[in-house]
């Protein structure tokens, strides 16, 4: 579903955002979409929440229930490209 997004800028911002979807053979809207979408993609990344989850060192008990879900889940599944994808779809972004 597409909505209308009005947007305010300077003259010069308009004519760059024309110029670099020229370049990419897009229209400005995809331009604005496929920026926002690499934004929120590095936003992500910098959780820092998710940051001190990554380096915490975890008891052997929690451990010791590491693959437990083996084989329920597909091996090539990453849990953040889910996290993200339904995040975008959330957002209609």
């Amino acid at each position: 579903m597409a909505t209308k997004l009005t947007l305010s800028t300077d003259d010069d911002t308009v004519a760059l955002a024309k110029r670099l979807a020229s370049n990419n053979n897009i229209s400005v809207s995809k331009l604005f979409k496929k920026l926002l979408n690499e934004f929120s993609k590095t936003e992500l990344k910098k959780d820092p929440l998710l940051e001190k989850y990554e380096k915490m060192e975890f008891s052997d008990d929690i451990k010791a229930l590491s693959g437990i879900l083996k084989g329920k889940v597909p091996d090539d599944v990453n849990i953040w490209d889910c996290k993200y994808e339904y995040l975008k779809e959330k957002y209609d972004l």
